[in-house]
């Protein structure tokens, strides 16, 4: 069983070693707290006791620990200029030793193993095959986790912050490209090599819904409203956010989602 008290002093501990005035670094702590909290609930909704869901949640509190780290030696989260964060963070943990400042010790090997690998593989596009059923799980848990909290950092936090000094690498551009509506089309996630545009970038998190695998998550993300607000084509004076092409854009991006949404519903 994990001590929470302890694991969060742990947690509190070492992001007191990074400047929490700084608006990413602060934001992510924010992130990581919300996440761990969302892997908690969807584990209790798949009917698992105490102890598993206290591990999704522990799981949910160390996923993103790379990031402080990244933000400081290279103030960008966009992995592809910088570094993998969800192998940084695996490596910090694992092969340097971090995982001893928080309360891993009573852990078993193998749930040692599920951590580690759950946090390498969940920002990958896919999941590999050959996972066993109990760390295919909580891969999911974790990915789902993560998303439904990543449609609240991109709807609050300003496109300059979440960038950091990469901002000048993303182009402004104008409508989507026809591979990246095709992922819509397809009901898939994006990959970040066909994303070219702040415009794309946004379709991109949208589309992180098409692959949420629990009802439980859905129904964070419709009690949050967050993705709502990425889906909107115009501010709260009237003012459009985006082309009279994005917009249309937006309409298939956001149709498609309610009819994914509308057939869980159903089942």
């Amino acid at each position: 069983m994990i001590d929470r008290g302890k694991a969060e002093a742990a947690f509190q501990a070492y992001t007191s070693g990074y400047d929490l005035n700084d608006s990413m670094i602060r934001h992510k702590a924010e992130h990581t707290r919300r996440v761990a909290e969302n892997c908690e609930r969807i584990a209790e909704s798949l009917g698992m006791d105490s102890g598993c869901a206290g591990f999704a949640w522990f799981l949910g509190l160390l996923h993103d620990i790379g990031r402080f780290e990244q933000v400081r030696r290279y103030g960008t989260f966009v992995d592809a200029v910088s570094v993998d964060h969800a192998e940084f963070g695996a490596d910090l943990l694992f092969r340097e030793n971090l995982i001893s400042r928080f309360p891993a010790e009573g852990l078993p090997e193998d749930r040692l193993v599920l951590l580690e690998t759950a946090i390498r593989l969940h920002n990958k596009l896919t999941l590999p095959d050959g996972l066993d059923g109990n760390t295919r799980r909580f891969c999911e848990i974790i990915r789902d986790a993560d998303k439904t909290d990543i449609f609240r950092v991109v709807a609050e936090l300003p496109f300059e912050q979440r960038i950091g000094t990469s901002r000048g690498l993303i182009a402004e551009g104008d409508e989507a490209s026809g591979a990246v509506m095709e992922c819509v089309l397809q009901h898939r996630c994006i990959p970040r090599a066909i994303r070219r545009t702040r415009f794309e970038g946004r379709i991109a998190h949208c589309c992180l819904a098409f692959e949420l695998v629990f009802p439980e998550s859905r129904r964070i993300v419709r009690e949050q409203g967050f993705l709502n607000r990425l889906l909107a084509e115009y501010d709260d004076a009237g003012k459009p956010l985006w082309t009279e092409k994005e917009r249309a854009q937006l309409r298939v991006v956001r149709n498609e989602i309610e009819r994914t949404f509308g057939q869980e519903e159903e089942e």
